[in-house]
């Protein structure tokens, strides 16, 4: 978890999943997406407030 306002996040594809996730985050490497949804999961982008 996060707290901060200006923090960022960015997923990356290090590792592996064995259930699907609802992932949500600043970016996504094409890899941690493609691996995210492969499994039924979701990679949300959020959107920083200015």
């Amino acid at each position: 978890l996060v707290h901060g306002k200006d923090e960022r996040v960015k997923i990356l594809g290090d590792g592996s999943l064995s259930k699907p996730l609802i992932v949500k985050a600043h970016s996504f490497s094409a890899q941690a997406k493609e691996k995210i949804e492969a499994l039924g999961g979701k990679a949300e982008l959020v959107i920083p407030h200015a």
